[in-house]
């Protein structure tokens, strides 16, 4: 995917949830995996040509694993223009050695968000921006549907009453192929995810059975999503919540 695509797809997105605002200072969540280079690429380039002035902020929180190696975010924020912190943190400590969590991942997301929502205040930031793309939408839709007898998922946009916080997804339109196809383009190798949990989770197991019915349905993604947009009231465009 060439960035002409990411950034069609990101304003696409940004528009129909009205993401983006006169004045917004926004926080972008950067894990280093592909889907949060992808946002920090979109954003930033945005930043040229949207109609609204907005400022960014490049955040990574770190779970205090050994071997995470952030020199080349570091480097390539400072080429976008943005400014970046390293949030370090003991939540992988505190969860696999602590705690020993036969469940890590909720508590973790958890735990991971409320430290760059902390991060994303203490640098004046009222909007956090997160890397869900397309295919998360629908393996979390059907996560749902399975784990909890529930028909949803999260919002394009939502608010944190107690931090005062918007949240928004600007890549639901980017399918993890395309951001996957994006990065290799772009020759930044994306850093490795060190969790003990990671493969061996809920989502994972979703992953492999969406991908294996969308071989005999190829038109499964498509329906889900569509259902998702049409159907769920926070998933109505125009509407922003909170």
């Amino acid at each position: 995917m060439k960035i002409q695509k990411l950034l069609s797809y990101t304003r696409q997105a940004v528009n129909d949830y009205n993401m983006i605002e006169e004045g917004d200072r926004i926080a972008i969540g950067v894990s280093g995996g592909k889907d949060s280079i992808c946002l920090l690429t979109a954003l930033a380039h945005m930043r040229r040509f949207f109609p609204v002035s907005y400022d960014i902020e490049a955040i990574t929180v770190s779970l205090g694993f050994e071997g995470c190696d952030y020199s080349q975010i570091a480097e390539y924020c400072k080429s976008l223009g943005v400014r970046y912190t390293v949030v370090d943190t003991a939540i992988g400590e505190i969860i696999f050695n602590q705690r020993k969590e036969d469940n890590p991942c909720s508590l973790c997301a958890k735990m991971r968000k409320g430290a760059l929502n902390n991060a994303a205040e203490e640098l004046g930031c009222n909007k956090v921006a997160l890397g869900h793309n397309k295919d998360d939408v629908i393996e979390t839709f059907i996560m749902s549907l399975i784990y909890e007898g529930r028909i949803s998922c999260f919002s394009p946009v939502s608010f944190l009453e107690r931090k005062k916080l918007y949240s928004i997804r600007p890549l639901i339109y980017v399918s993890e192929y395309e951001t996957r196809s994006f990065v290799k383009n772009l020759g930044i190798s994306p850093v490795k995810n060190p969790c003990p949990a990671d493969g061996n989770t809920k989502r994972q197991e979703i992953k492999e059975l969406v991908s294996t019915l969308s071989k005999t349905y190829p038109t499964l993604n498509g329906n889900i999503f569509g259902a998702v947009t049409r159907g769920l009231p926070d998933w109505k465009r125009g509407v922003k919540n909170g």
